[in-house]
């Protein structure tokens, strides 16, 4: 049988490309069709790059020719890809909260590495460079800057800015500090759904008067989920920075939260990984080293990923202890603490200045709901 053209041309004016709204012969999609006797080659463009598109299009093309023009016809299907140029990110020059320099997430993928002691010492060790420093205690279900900064029954005063009343962080060691745990009491859960939790966020955002700052860090919680898009929402995050012990099962989990900034909605640039709890060094043996939950876990991760090492926190009893007394452990002089604190807070320092030079401003992201599901976009 011989096969003509233009049939098979109407044949395809039946299938819609993945993504457009008109069939494939009128949005251009069909580029070429040949001929040889019983052989039908067919050469399509869509702009949808995903696997699911291309095989969905295959798989019509050939029924719809099977069933229109020749259901014994050998048909060749040539699919290219031809996805629009991505639109240009971080365009936005502006800054959300005025005075601000540099906002700070530091995540981790799970609870338990010592994300907000990294936290906190790093925002002393900023502050006695003589940096202005803030810190925003986001975990909401897990608050605990106001005990390491010693001020665990203090409440935000109200201070009068411009004739409107906001609130006025609480400050301790030089930084400044707002967290959910100033608004609870010791022994109360926080049992909120994400729009509350949402809520309570931007109040501690955008009616506090945090003042002019170097930087804001933003103690986040561990994983990857609601709260950490709602904080996105909210500002341009300037980077972030990921906190990970050394064992596999860590490091899993920092995989994911160094992907989720990478994603293209968020692109929020990665400053870096640090590895906390390296090594253990008793008291007795300050020249010893053990590595009890693996050595340079964290760094060879970093590597992988091609992200800088922001480098290393040993495993010593007097972080622990510091940071239950409420007088985080850097602020300790003259001691390998210090100077493992000082050289992570230089390295990230760094990072800033680096990202700052290379790159525009890191834009905030739309969120919508959608049956369900959070949607990321671009602002």
């Amino acid at each position: 049988m011989k096969i003509d053209k233009k049939e098979v041309l109407r044949a395809l004016e039946h299938i819609t490309v993945p993504g457009e709204g008109q069939n494939m012969v009128e949005s251009g999609a069909v580029k070429n069709i040949q001929i040889f006797g019983d052989e039908v080659e067919v050469d399509i463009t869509i702009s949808n790059p995903s696997l699911q598109a291309r095989k969905k299009t295959e798989v019509e093309i050939l029924k719809i020719i099977h069933r229109e023009v020749y259901e014994k016809a050998k048909i060749k299907i040539n699919i290219k890809v031809d996805a629009p140029a991505k639109p240009k990110t971080n365009e936005i020059k502006g800054k959300p909260l005025p005075g601000i320099q540099n906002i700070i997430a530091v995540a981790s993928g799970k609870g338990g590495v010592g994300k907000s002691t990294v936290t906190a010492n790093l925002a002393v060790t900023l502050a006695k460079m003589g940096f202005k420093v803030g810190v925003l205690d986001a975990d909401i279900y897990g608050p605990s800057m106001p005990i390491m900064f010693d001020v665990p029954m203090e409440k935000p005063l109200a201070v009068n800015v411009g004739g409107k009343s906001k609130m006025k962080p609480v400050e301790n060691y030089g930084v400044k500090l707002l967290s959910i745990g100033f608004f609870t009491q010791p022994d109360q859960a926080v049992i909120w759904r994400g729009p509350m939790a949402a809520k309570a966020l931007n109040q501690m955002i955008f009616d506090a008067h945090w003042g002019e700052l170097d930087f804001m860090l933003i103690d986040l919680p561990p994983g990857t989920g609601d709260i950490h898009l709602s904080i996105m929402q909210a500002m341009p995050v300037t980077g972030a920075v990921v906190v990970s012990t050394p064992q596999n099962v860590a490091l899993a989990d920092a995989r994911k939260g160094v992907a989720m900034f990478q994603q293209d909605s968020i692109n929020v640039p990665v400053l870096g990984i640090a590895e906390n709890m390296a090594y253990f060094t008793p008291e007795e043996l300050p020249d010893n080293k053990y590595y009890i939950f693996g050595k340079e876990g964290a760094k060879n991760l970093a590597e992988d990923l091609n992200v800088p090492f922001l480098g290393e926190i040993p495993l010593v009893q007097s972080i622990r202890e510091a940071g239950d007394i409420g007088r985080p452990a850097a602020m300790q002089t003259a001691t390998p603490v210090e100077e493992a604190f000082e050289n992570l807070t230089k390295n990230v320092v760094q990072e800033v200045v680096g990202r700052n030079k290379s790159l525009p401003p890191t834009e905030a992201i739309k969120i919508t709901t959608m049956a369900g599901c959070s949607v990321v976009k671009k602002k």
